[in-house]
């Protein structure tokens, strides 16, 4: 007892020997030791907006990157609350200072095309809360967060795009029509958009045993993709998937774009389109039959 008595009070109150040392010396060792972990930490590329990760897929209603680290407390509401369980800790996607912050990772789960869950629950608003709002042709979609206007006038609803949060493409070495003439509509089944963002293109190929065969190409529309990645979760390749979403087109960074202002215009221009139109029109490369020569 004597011996546990003596632990306690040399652990509440330590030896004079044993205490902390906080003289001048120390105190200005320490303070320029955090000054230079922040700057080692924002000297990542990433954390300076001159690159961006195609791996660093924020959920929906993210800031920009660097306004996302300076609210964001990695307090894992957002990853609780993913109903796909497509909300996960990051390590070094976005560099020391974004470790541990929400990523979205689409092998694991997806982004569920009207879910608000993640915004309503963030504490400091590093992810904004979205609305659903109805759009004149009845569908129900995400759009994206109100700016404010010198006017403080309120951008009509038609004005506004979907949320985006990154942009599906094709691996043609993977994807089974592609690679292997093997018929697969799978992630053309799931797009949760509409009209849907992957479409498709009937064609002819030659198989191994040398026989033309019917074989449908799947394609994806930029204009129409919101990222959601169901896509790449339910691609039958499950080790690395024939198609796959990057960060490329989000919303939330106007720098990170690959289309021209001029061809990512408004989707919703062409919803009222009938449903078996061409949706490329006149600007289709293989022609009105799906017949033509394709460049894959």
């Amino acid at each position: 007892m004597n011996r546990f008595t003596r632990w306690l009070t040399n652990y509440v109150r330590p030896p004079k020997a044993e205490r902390i040392d906080l003289n001048r010396r120390t105190a200005i060792t320490s303070g320029l030791g955090g000054l230079l972990g922040v700057l080692v930490f924002r000297s990542h590329p990433l954390a300076q907006g001159k690159t961006f990760n195609p791996g660093l897929i924020r959920p929906p209603g993210s800031h920009s990157e660097r306004e996302f680290l300076a609210r964001c407390v990695k307090c894992g509401e957002c990853m609780k609350v993913c109903p796909t369980n497509g909300i996960q800790p990051a390590f070094l996607q976005a560099g020391l200072e974004g470790m541990w912050t929400p990523v979205m990772n689409m092998k694991l789960g997806y982004c569920e095309y009207e879910c608000t869950l993640c915004g309503q629950v963030c504490p400091t608003q590093a992810i904004q809360e979205l609305t659903l709002e109805t759009l004149p042709d009845g569908q129900t979609v995400r759009l994206e967060p109100l700016q404010p206007t010198e006017d403080g006038v309120e951008t009509p609803i038609e004005e506004r795009k979907p949320m985006k949060i990154g942009q599906a493409f094709f691996d043609a070495n993977r994807c089974l029509p592609y690679a292997f003439a093997r018929s697969c509509i799978v992630c053309e089944e799931h797009c949760p958009t509409s009209p849907k963002a992957i479409w498709v293109e009937e064609v002819e190929r030659l198989n191994s045993a040398g026989e033309m065969v019917p074989l449908k190409l799947p394609h994806v529309d930029p204009a129409r993709c919101v990222g959601c990645g169901i896509c790449e979760n339910v691609c039958p390749l499950k080790d690395k998937s024939g198609i796959y979403v990057t960060s490329a087109g989000e919303s939330r960074n106007k720098e990170n774009q690959f289309l021209l202002a001029s061809e990512s215009a408004n989707p919703f221009a062409d919803f009222e389109s009938d449903a078996g139109a061409d949706p490329y029109g006149a600007a289709n490369p293989y022609g009105d039959s799906g017949g033509g020569e394709s460049p894959y």
